[in-house]
């Protein structure tokens, strides 16, 4: 594991060291497969329930809308909807996450897309010392407080998968 001076940053690590908000940078190998959120868990050495993916929806009025939820559960898309005061949502195609994001599919962080998104973060992240989520690319992940997250992206806490 290498420590924040040793990785290159990301632009989500550049926005949060801007914004004076505390993180760490673990990276793991990215031989170029495409990993399951476990195999990232496993390879950061952490408990898969800390381990949170960033999934990218566009709502019934067209606007997109950012969902951190644990690698272990599943976005609830009535939920999703809900907490985004749509009619519903429904995750973009992978091939549109690069034009809208910026980042790459396994590589998208919550903190520093093209344009500031609405971002909700699953609430069984909240009350939780850190969690993880991408720094920005593949085999980067950041470690930060659920809090400091929701802070660096104006995010709030919803029920988002029915696990809590």
């Amino acid at each position: 594991m290498k420590k924040k001076a040793d990785v290159n940053k990301t632009n989500a690590a550049r926005m949060l060291d801007a914004a004076g908000i505390p993180y760490a940078l673990t990276e793991y190998a990215d031989d170029g497969a495409f990993h399951s959120g476990a195999d990232v868990a496993a390879m950061v050495g952490a408990d898969p329930a800390r381990v949170f993916k960033t999934l990218v929806c566009r709502g019934h009025s067209g606007a997109y809308c950012v969902f951190v939820v644990p690698v272990t559960g599943e976005l609830d898309l009535k939920r999703a909807a809900a907490a985004a005061g749509e009619k519903k949502v429904e995750m973009i195609p992978a091939k549109d996450i690069t034009p809208v994001t910026g980042y790459v599919k396994g590589g998208c962080s919550p903190v520093g897309m093209k344009k500031a998104f609405a971002t909700f973060i699953d609430s069984s992240a909240a009350g939780r010392e850190a969690i993880f989520c991408s720094a920005g690319k593949r085999g980067l992940q950041l470690e930060i407080a659920p809090e400091d997250l929701a802070k660096a992206v104006s995010a709030r806490f919803a029920d988002l998968t029915g696990a809590g």
